[in-house]
């Protein structure tokens, strides 16, 4: 999709958007012939009986599918190259002005809310409240906090312990972009007070090994028992949740004993660990079309060979992974971890899903399950008054076929972020122009 030149038009005053379907991001049928008025930045009112005001701006979606804003719950927006060890040696400003461009495709493509799983922080999202970015709402943690030696420390094996910098191995990715390196309780609360200090909304841990490090085992454990259970007890303090980068079954059981509230990947899952995040009620969220993807292009763009070969057995566990998860009745997330240049392909997505998904599992994966991941039940993932007006309006029926959504080649018709509308393909009435 190219970028385009429209700027948002704002979220002041009333539109009605007429003659849609709705997904309200939970029922498994749509509403026919609904209302949905809009009012600043919410949902003022949603159903077939709505009466439009007189003064309200209007737009006839023609019976097309309204959904709520789309959330991608796993992107790292200052990730310019697949190679993260190279990555870590980028200027920030580099990376904050490409993390612009792919922040405003993502919006495009009806991505409202983005969750950032490491590498985002404070400014990039001050510039997106403040309205310097055209990008979707942004939820971020800082750097993920790794152990040494773990999957966030980004040092090849035969790097020195300074980096070869001079001086100590915190100057580069010891407290790098996209994760920090720390060991011990002490450190771990510092560094989670830090973050929370700064406004993240939520903590990223590794608590095992994973394919984009170049060192160490995939199946490896990270960080202590006692390790894990500070990042628990340290975010429940401040109320706020932490999610764990985690691949082997061992690894995902031990984190959700130790009371870990979401899971990222979990591609080696087993039925019997599945059933406990069921009956915990903690969220897991697979990434899929990132191992596709890596596997097509990650060779020629770069990614390590040591990841390459890490891959192999990785993939071939995630899609039996996610039939694991839906057979135990996981809450599953959605979400992409695509890298640099691959986050092109963020629709694909929808498309790995589908093998063992129905249309409305994965619809609500992306958008009120998210929600509640987020913490933001009520107020995004759904077309409900009160909630945001975050929606997204789309030829065909996705619940007939997610390929309406899963094609990078097909635009959303309208997209409204905050009430403002950022993209639209259909006639805005003006008041006066209404008979």
């Amino acid at each position: 999709m190219s970028l385009s030149n429209e700027r948002p038009l704002t979220g002041n005053g009333l539109l009605a958007l007429l003659n849609a379907r709705v997904f309200d991001g939970h029922g498994a049928a749509l509403h026919d012939d609904w209302t949905v008025l809009v009012q600043g930045q919410h949902i003022a009112a949603a159903g077939s009986g709505v009466i439009v005001p007189s003064h309200a701006r209007t737009v006839d979606c023609g019976g097309r599918v309204l959904l709520p804003g789309l959330i991608d719950a796993h992107v790292h927006v200052y990730a310019q190259d697949v190679n993260l060890i190279r990555n870590e040696t980028r200027p920030v400003t580099l990376l904050a002005q490409r993390a612009n461009v792919m922040l405003e495709r993502t919006l495009l493509r009806g991505f409202t809310t983005v969750r950032d799983c490491g590498g985002a922080d404070f400014g990039l999202a001050l510039a997106i409240e403040q309205g310097w970015l055209r990008a979707p709402r942004l939820f971020w943690c800082g750097p993920m906090l790794s152990q040494t030696g773990g999957h966030g420390d980004l040092r090849h094996p035969h790097d020195r312990e300074n980096g070869g910098c001079g001086t100590d191995w915190s100057c580069m990715g010891g407290c790098g972009i996209i994760a920090q390196t720390v060991d011990g309780e002490v450190a771990i609360t510092k560094a989670i007070r830090e973050q929370m200090r700064r406004g993240a909304s939520f903590v990223k841990f590794a608590a095992s090994g994973g394919v984009t490090s170049v060192a160490g085992s995939v199946n490896a454990l990270q960080f202590s028992d006692r390790e894990v259970r500070t990042i628990v007890e340290e975010v429940e303090r401040h109320e706020r949740y932490c999610t764990a980068h985690c691949h082997p079954d061992s690894g995902i059981r031990r984190a959700i004993e130790l009371g870990v509230h979401c899971i990222e990947h979990a591609s080696m899952i087993s039925p019997a660990t599945a059933r406990l995040a069921a009956d915990r009620g903690t969220f897991i969220v697979p990434t899929i079309a990132v191992a596709t993807v890596i596997e097509r292009f990650g060779a020629e763009l770069g990614y390590p060979p040591e990841s390459l070969k890490k891959l192999v057995p990785v993939k071939t566990a995630m899609r039996e992974g996610l039939r694991t998860l839906r057979d135990a009745g996981v809450a599953v997330g959605f979400g992409t971890d695509l890298l640099g240049p691959l986050e092109t392909h963020q629709r694909l997505e929808f498309a790995e899903r589908a093998a063992v998904f129905t249309p409305v599992d994965i619809l609500r994966q992306a958008t009120s399950i998210n929600a509640r991941i987020l913490r933001q039940e009520g107020r995004l993932g759904c077309v409900a008054p009160g909630a945001f007006a975050d929606l997204v309006l789309v030829d065909g029926n996705p619940l007939d076929d997610i390929a309406v959504l899963a094609d990078a080649k097909i635009a959303p018709a309208l997209i409204l972020k905050d009430g403002a509308i950022i993209h639209t393909a259909l006639e805005i009435h003006m008041p006066a122009a209404r008979q």
